[in-house]
């Protein structure tokens, strides 16, 4: 009786473990529940495009200081197609990257390809969320791909709490652009932003705009340090 007694204990005791394992598990997985845009998580090793922030909506998905999408459907006219009415009835703002001497022009420091939807009008103290999929733990290099009229400052949070300190974004303003409206498509690619360590899973990363804003941003680059 003894010897039942001390399996049937040990069985209890194996039980609460896996009970208490499975809770943690999905209570870990309620926390960064799936909410990407279109179901398509965004990979680590990898680019995350800008423009393909998370489902939900203002105070959830995103804060932008206006519900004017500035881009798509305004300054890209409502036509039809994909790239002028892309997301254009949410406020973050978005166009794309045009030829003809527009964002391919002899001032850009890196030339970005054609037709690349990015997200710009930033204002300080907007944010965007993106769901991830990290696929292996370990370290990670940042870049990121931009305009920047003046310079600026971002950061980013992982399941909400800090990744990153404030990050310098250097001004892609050139005083010897004969146009000012051209002075915004100015494009550069600044590598080693920051180092981060990131966990294998799903995780919600979200890039904040602190200082300054008037940045265009095309993608977020992690590459692994492993």
């Amino acid at each position: 009786m003894k010897v039942i007694k001390n399996k049937f204990l040990l069985f209890l005791v194996l039980m609460t473990i896996v009970s208490f394992t499975l809770i943690k598990t999905f209570s870990q997985a309620a926390s960064v529940k799936v909410n990407a845009w279109n179901n398509n998580t965004q990979q680590i090793p990898g680019r995350i495009q800008c423009e393909l922030y998370d489902n939900g909506g203002e105070g959830i998905a995103y804060h932008d200081f206006d519900s004017v999408n500035n881009g798509s459907g305004k300054l890209n006219p409502a036509n039809g197609t994909f790239l002028n009415e892309f997301r254009m009835k949410e406020g973050v703002d978005i166009s794309y990257t045009k030829s003809e001497e527009y964002d391919n022009n002899p001032f850009c420091l890196v030339t970005p390809e054609m037709g690349q939807l990015y997200v710009g009008w930033t204002k300080p103290g907007e944010w965007i969320k993106y769901t991830v999929n990290v696929n292996i733990t370990g370290a990670y290099s940042i870049a990121c791909m931009y305009t920047s009229n003046g310079g600026g400052t971002i950061s980013f949070d992982l399941d909400g709490k800090v990744l990153t300190d404030s990050l310098s974004i250097i001004s892609t303003r050139n005083e010897k652009e004969p146009l000012d409206w051209r002075q915004p498509h100015h494009w550069n690619k600044l590598e080693n932003l920051a180092v981060a360590k990131l966990e294998k899973g799903i995780h919600v990363l979200k890039l904040k705009v602190l200082e300054n804003g008037k940045m265009n941003l095309d993608y977020i680059e992690f590459k692994s340090k492993n």
